[in-house]
């Protein structure tokens, strides 16, 4: 073991091991059915494989283009129009990135200046903060509170200052598993209107929505789309986390700026990969039909946890599914957590570590995005509590 001899002054000194790795990892060690970290264990399309190694094989092996191969840039351009009625120039609006995390960093690191204040709404998706502490930022937290988490827009407005750069959005969320309506958007929209705010919305659980409600974009908002940047992923709509594969849309004047930092970030993202998804994305079929499934799986995990002890908040998008266990017990969320996954071998994320205060609601995460069968044998473990 090396022990270093330079001193560093850390950028991030508050922060340390994240919370899904720290959960996964104990889910490991203590042979736990994994329900903490947000990724699927069923298969990829073997017909999305094939393309893949289609490309592979016929030489699409060497760096695309920065921006993103074109013939995936144009499908994509094609599926917003179809869905949102919103068009985005392929040339110039739309970028293929290494994940939605990487491209949530690069437009914060690319936008967000010192001093400059970015508004986050907790629970929030843990990268947000650091990024924005990362560009000199200062993140201005606003907590929503169960079951519901929603936003109070005049708090929002009363937030806002002069310093006020960016709101970063997520829909569907996680973890609340809440989405925004039209009214929300039309109150951001008129809250933002007149300013020099920029909206970052993370949308990468677009396809996870259910009981019959449609996905509100700001894409679908003229005055939002022109100030916004948004985030979608195709490792959360394919299945396949682990393959990094995402995309940015956004006004040219905002895609300038957000592709002078990505080509020193990661240049461009994997090459095969986007041939393969150029095809794939041009069938509707290969993810309309995710609603429906995911909603299925969310149905059937929540049926077999009713005679449990645990309260079932509302789902209503993304694969994450909320429990209240203060029935219970009174012990802290990440104690509860470490404790479960254990005692009881199931892990789940204490809803805590996504406020910036820890805010303790006695609420776990459980990711529902798993077999019929690792649902099954979960939710038995549960029960017996």
């Amino acid at each position: 073991m090396l022990t270093s001899t330079v001193n560093i002054t850390s950028k991030l000194p508050h922060v340390g091991t994240t919370i899904f790795t720290i959960m996964s990892g104990l889910a490991n060690e203590c042979k736990a059915i994994n329900l903490s970290q947000g990724f699927p264990n069923f298969a990829v399309s073997p017909a999305l494989i094939e393309l893949i190694n289609k490309s592979m094989c016929d030489g699409m092996n060497q760096y695309s283009p920065m921006p993103g191969l074109i013939t995936l840039r144009e499908a994509i351009a094609k599926k917003t129009l179809l869905r949102f009625g919103a068009q985005y120039n392929p040339e110039t609006e739309i970028t293929i990135t290494s994940g939605g995390t990487q491209a949530l960093f690069t437009a914060i690191m690319a936008t967000v200046s010192k001093g400059d204040e970015v508004i986050i709404f907790d629970p929030a998706y843990d990268s947000y903060a650091p990024a924005v502490e990362l560009a000199g930022g200062v993140p201005i937290h606003i907590a929503l509170m169960p079951p519901n988490f929603n936003i109070d827009w005049n708090e929002v407005q009363q937030t806002i200052s002069t310093q006020t750069r960016m709101i970063i959005i997520n829909n569907p969320g996680n973890p609340s598993s809440q989405v925004l309506t039209k009214d929300d958007m039309i109150a951001l929209q008129k809250i933002t209107d007149g300013t020099n705010i920029i909206v970052l919305s993370d949308e990468v659980y677009e396809h996870i929505i259910f009981d019959g409600q449609q996905h509100q974009s700001v894409s679908m908002f003229p005055q939002l789309a022109a100030r916004s940047l948004v985030v979608y992923s195709f490792g959360k709509t394919f299945h396949a986390t682990g393959w990094k594969m995402g995309y940015i849309l956004g006004p040219q004047m905002l895609m300038t700026e957000f592709r002078k930092v990505h080509q020193f970030n990661v240049f461009s993202a994997n090459t095969p990969i986007q041939a393969a998804l150029s095809v794939f994305l041009s069938d509707e079929n290969n993810y309309n039909y995710l609603e429906k499934f995911f909603a299925q799986k969310r149905d059937y995990f929540a049926s077999m946890l009713l005679s449990s002890r645990f309260k079932i908040l509302p789902c209503c998008g993304s694969y994450f599914q909320l429990l209240d266990y203060s029935a219970i017990t009174t012990e802290h969320d990440k104690d509860y957590a470490i404790r479960m996954t254990k005692e009881n071998g199931v892990a789940s994320i204490p809803v805590s570590a996504f406020y910036k205060n820890g805010t303790d609601n006695k609420l776990l995460r459980f990711c529902f995005a798993k077999d019929d069968a690792t649902l099954q044998a979960a939710a038995e473990r549960l029960c017996k509590i």
